[in-house]
């Protein structure tokens, strides 16, 4: 199961200096916070269609929104796919990741922001 966090994908972007990178980080620049639902969004469409089909993965702090939630079940159901299972955890990313990683459930190098 590939671990995945909008973070990391962000940060990917703009280490590679996309146009979705620039973009993403003169929005970082501007408001010192959080991306808009659309770049987010953006973000995460590019992992998400590149993807094998049916490959298990594990979401960190997505979908945010109701707006992501609503565009992410549009994505899933337009491939086909379904959730198996939606995990709401108060424990630290960090520690969730290495849970699963134990158990060899998970895998994948993605940075954990906790």
């Amino acid at each position: 199961m590939e671990h995945v966090s909008p973070a990391s994908l962000v940060q990917q972007e703009i280490s590679r200096r996309t146009t979705l990178g620039q973009k993403a980080a003169a929005s970082l620049a501007r408001s010192g916070s959080g991306l808009s639902d659309d770049l987010t969004l953006a973000v995460l469409r590019k992992w998400f269609w590149a993807r094998k089909p049916d490959a298990g993965f594990l979401l960190e702090g997505f979908p945010a929104t109701l707006l992501q939630a609503k565009v992410f079940d549009e994505w899933v159901e337009a491939r086909g796919e379904t959730l198996t299972a939606v995990l709401d955890s108060d424990s630290a990313p960090a520690e969730v990741a290495t849970h699963y990683r134990t158990q060899g459930l998970l895998t994948g190098a993605a940075r954990l922001a906790a």
